[in-house]
């Protein structure tokens, strides 16, 4: 039997709510999910190294794959009013023609 207890892999539950926000809060997931993936990133490459020692790899990945999500439903968001914004500018601005 091993006589100790595995560690949990650090910001697992951050990166799972910031994952959560980031498609739950269309204009700050861009933010929020950029924020989770760079937070996973440390968790991830522990689990790789040695994964016996560490617990809360489901959790961690289950962030990391919603805040990818988020990043990219983010992005068409912040995309699209982009494009709102620079086509009723152009129409709207008196030098157009």
């Amino acid at each position: 039997m091993d006589n100790y207890q595995k560690q949990p892999l650090p910001n697992a539950t951050t990166v799972l709510v910031l994952g959560i926000c980031s498609i739950v809060i269309p204009f700050g997931g861009l933010i929020l999910g950029i924020i989770g993936i760079t937070l996973s990133a440390k968790g991830r490459k522990m689990h790789s190294e040695n994964s016996g020692l560490y617990e809360g790899y489901g959790l961690l990945n289950a962030g990391w794959i919603m805040s990818i999500i988020g990043t990219v439903f983010g992005g068409i968001t912040a995309l699209y009013f982009l494009s709102c914004f620079t086509l009723i500018y152009t129409l709207l601005s008196p030098f157009s023609w």
